[in-house]
């Protein structure tokens, strides 16, 4: 199977990005907040195998992608350093699927005039009203206690192994191997100063949501139904513009990629089926 790895420069640093599989229709994969492209690591071949090519971003200032000092990881600026990143793989017409905070990075790509976007599928998204969302604003709490403690030996670990862990519904899901490597950019002494940085930008303007609302075309919303407290919010109203298909996954949690990735699979591959003919 075809893979390539890439690094697209986009202005304020680099963006890595995963391509799987060529010559099919593109679906962008964005990750989430604590993750990285390797959460798309099975995903992405499946798509491939379905005649699509996957292409695995991983965000500015995660991953392996560049941190620089100076840059903002708003999640508008993100929509823009993706944009950027589009134009120089020269994709349009692409499907985005995204992970919790990724989702609203996506649905700010599919808002922009120069973009154009196929589809939008968002695994989990958090309500742009209540940002950073319960999840996030949990990991900040813990990290406020790791800080207060002092202890720079385990850095993020103990904040972020409690998020991932928070997302899946079965402790083998989420091992430790596999803790560590949604870790591996945090180690460090100041691994965890950057998570709480990249927390605080989570963050939408009133323009971006203002955006947000005029999003037109094909939504899907993918969501599982251990999520507490469960989400109120319709986002058929928060996007009246857009053809809004929902699915909420019985005993799944809020990191479906990792707790579901088989039925994830199937969704999305009959999903984005069905974008293609609409």
């Amino acid at each position: 199977m075809y893979v390539e790895h890439l690094r697209i420069p986009i202005g304020s640093g680099a963006l890595h990005v995963e391509r799987v599989g060529r010559g099919g229709p593109p679906v962008v994969l964005l990750h989430g907040f604590g993750t990285c492209a390797f959460l798309w690591r099975r995903l992405s071949p499946a798509l491939a195998m379905a005649g699509y090519t996957a292409i695995a971003i991983d965000l500015l200032g995660h991953g392996e992608s560049d941190r620089p000092e100076d840059a903002s990881y708003g999640l508008a600026a993100q929509a823009e350093y993706l944009e950027r990143a589009l134009a120089a793989l020269r994709l349009s017409g692409v499907t985005v699927v995204g992970q919790d905070i990724g989702a609203l990075v996506a649905l700010l790509l599919a808002a922009s005039p120069r973009t154009r976007i196929a589809g939008v599928v968002m695994l989990s998204p958090p309500d742009p009203d209540d940002l950073p969302g319960a999840t996030i604003r949990s990991l900040q709490r813990r990290s406020a206690r790791v800080a207060f403690n002092a202890n720079t030996l385990f850095g993020a670990q103990p904040a972020l192994a409690a998020l991932l862990r928070s997302g899946v519904t079965s402790p083998e899901r989420m091992s430790d191997l596999l803790v560590a490597r949604y870790l591996a950019p945090f180690v460090g002494s100041d691994g965890l100063t950057q998570l709480v940085q990249r927390a605080t930008a989570v963050e939408l303007s009133d323009a971006a949501r203002s955006a947000v609302a005029k999003v037109v075309g094909p939504v899907l919303v993918i969501a599982g139904d251990t999520e507490s407290p469960k989400p109120s919010l319709s986002w058929s109203a928060l996007l009246p513009a857009s053809n809004v298909e929902s699915h909420r996954l019985a005993g799944v949690g809020w990191l479906v990629p990792e707790d579901a990735p088989g039925i994830l699979r199937d969704l999305l591959v009959s999903g984005l089926a069905a974008q293609r003919k609409s």
